[in-house]
């Protein structure tokens, strides 16, 4: 390893099954498979736990938040600071934000302490919540330039923002199998040469392609939704008299995510709330073509009639001619699915590692010369 080890605390109270817990995770085992120290203090049981069970170079702290002023969580937090010597402190959700602050103004936690944000902020806007932010942390990272964008408009300087995009481990491409995928197909009763639509993701503005079905006007075209429960859109596809297949596959562990690609022939996320959008890495690297909401940090991952197709939100009539277009454009989707292969290269978990380690080893040098001066 070319870098200094590090001491590195990563704490997040988040607990859902989502891209920000994986992001997390390949985060923290890729800085401990590169020589530094990596702790990650989440709570017991939860999802993050769940997803490093198996590591043997991250060390896991259960830690429990249990609102924003928590001292007793925040003598917690110096202790732990304190016991591992640790250097930077990564915090990633809104009770982390407020007790890692606070334990810097009033508990003496010397480390250098970033906020990264995931997902678009619907709690950075205001003078105050701004200010605090920024002068209690040493520097802010957002996973895309269009969530920079997004917090500059809210009032955030811009040199005190920096931008280190998501990441995923190759391995993580492996995690599928072909048997897997053929019980799949026969469970759910998909034929070869069927016509698959779906969303690999938690509820993200679906309803918008139920109502792109709705405008295909294509009963043969089946619905493949994944990490939505049973019956979810039955009322409104009932409403909208749509008879299209609609197969709901619930929550999935990530085991055996990446075999739902392969069943589908288009994939979409129809999402308003993304930072990034790892689904999108997963779908392109599984050769599964996708169109995306022109949102966020979804635009740093897809380029319009390059490596997916973007619609606007609420424009389910465009999200409808787009899906027909992949379905039917056997040109358009072959070369959709070979740009994604070349995304994929860009957003690596070594490429990712290599920005936060640089990131991190510069402000370190940048507060040893203040110190000196």
């Amino acid at each position: 390893m070319k870098s200094n080890p590090l001491n590195i605390l990563l704490i997040t109270q988040e607990d859902i099954l989502a891209g920000s817990s994986f992001s997390v995770s390949y985060l923290a085992e890729a800085l401990a498979a590169r020589g530094h120290k990596v702790l990650v203090a989440a709570r017991p049981m939860s999802v993050l736990q769940g997803l490093l069970a198996h590591s043997t170079s991250v060390i896991f702290v259960p830690f429990v938040i249990k609102s924003r002023f928590d001292r007793k969580a925040i003598r917690h937090l110096k202790s732990i600071v304190e016991e591992h010597q640790i250097e930077v402190i990564n915090a990633q959700s809104s009770k982390d934000r407020y007790i890692t602050i606070f334990a810097r103004m009033f508990y003496g936690v010397r480390a250098l302490l970033f906020h990264t944000r995931r997902q678009y902020p619907l709690s950075a806007g205001g003078f105050l919540q701004n200010s605090f932010y920024v002068k209690g942390t040493d520097k802010i990272i957002l996973i895309s330039h269009e969530l920079k964008r997004i917090f500059i408009k809210k009032g955030y300087p811009d040199k005190h923002l920096k931008v280190i995009h998501n990441g995923i481990p190759v391995s993580r491409y492996n995690q599928w199998n072909e048997q897997d995928v053929v019980e799949l197909k026969q469970l759910y009763g998909i034929q070869t040469g069927d016509l698959v639509v779906g969303s690999i993701s938690r509820l993200k503005r679906h309803e918008q392609l139920i109502w792109a079905i709705k405008d295909l006007a294509m009963p043969n075209v089946k619905v493949l939704l994944v990490g939505v429960k049973e019956g979810h859109f039955d009322t409104l596809c009932t409403e909208l008299g749509i008879t299209n297949q609609v197969i709901y596959a619930g929550e999935v562990v990530p085991e055996k995510v990446l075999n739902y690609y392969k069943l589908l022939t288009v994939n979409i996320l129809p999402s308003i709330t993304d930072g990034f959008g790892l689904v999108l890495l997963e779908s392109m690297a599984m050769g599964c073509p996708v169109v995306a909401t022109r949102f966020g940090g979804i635009l740093d991952v897809v380029q319009h009639k390059e490596n997916g197709l973007l619609f606007d939100d609420g424009d389910y009539h465009q999200l409808a001619v787009h899906i027909k277009s992949v379905l039917y454009d056997l040109d358009l989707r072959k070369a959709l699915i070979q740009k994604g292969f070349v995304t994929i290269q860009t957003f690596t978990m070594n490429n990712t590692t290599r920005n936060y380690e640089t990131f991190f080893e510069e402000q370190i040098a940048s507060a040893l010369t203040r110190l000196k001066g």
